[in-house]
């Protein structure tokens, strides 16, 4: 398994190094069939998905549970060292000319960049998330962006504060089957 429920395999790691790999593919502009989008906007969503599962919300509720999960050398940690790469790896497509594009990758660089390393780099996303805030009709994308902007101390217009709780991330959120594998 590459992943299943906010679960982080020893197979995750190599294949999120692989789809970051192939995002600029020129395979990857291929629409998905039914869909008018991308196969990278699906690549995409699988990767801010999985960034998701390793996300310091998941994290911090699994150790409630299980202390040593985050302990150096185990599987979610060598993944979470992956975030740096694979934000650099989804940040060219912040402004891609296809729209859910464009979105995929603003909700994946968001949930990445609660990596310390890209603290400098939430200001600019603060534009990408107020933008998804504005036009975005995906009401998961709307709440990771709105919880964002406000963990971030920027002002989200018009929203209510968000309690406590997920950031309403549901995998395969883009309507596919959990049959039909993003790639």
């Amino acid at each position: 398994m590459v992943g299943h429920q906010n679960t982080i395999y020893e197979a995750t790691a190599p294949a999120a190094m692989y789809v970051a790999g192939i995002l600029t593919h020129p395979a990857a502009t291929t629409p998905r069939p039914y869909r008018n989008a991308p196969i990278r906007a699906a690549l995409l969503n699988w990767l801010a998905s999985t960034a998701y599962d390793a996300s310091d919300e998941i994290v911090g509720r699994t150790e409630q549970h299980f202390p040593d999960f985050l302990a150096p050398g185990t599987i979610v940690a060598s993944f979470r060292d992956l975030r740096p790469m694979l934000y650099r790896a989804v940040s060219p497509f912040l402004r891609d000319s296809h729209e859910d594009v464009r979105e995929a990758a603003v909700i994946a660089a968001i949930i990445l960049a609660e990596h310390p390393a890209f603290a400098e780099h939430r200001d600019h996303l603060a534009v990408h998330a107020r933008s998804i805030l504005d036009t975005s009709g995906n009401g998961h994308n709307q709440r990771v962006a709105q919880k964002a902007l406000e963990a971030w101390g920027h002002d989200a217009p018009g929203s209510e504060p968000f309690l406590e709780g997920s950031w309403g991330w549901e995998p395969h959120s883009d309507g596919r089957s959990y049959l039909e594998p993003p790639f």
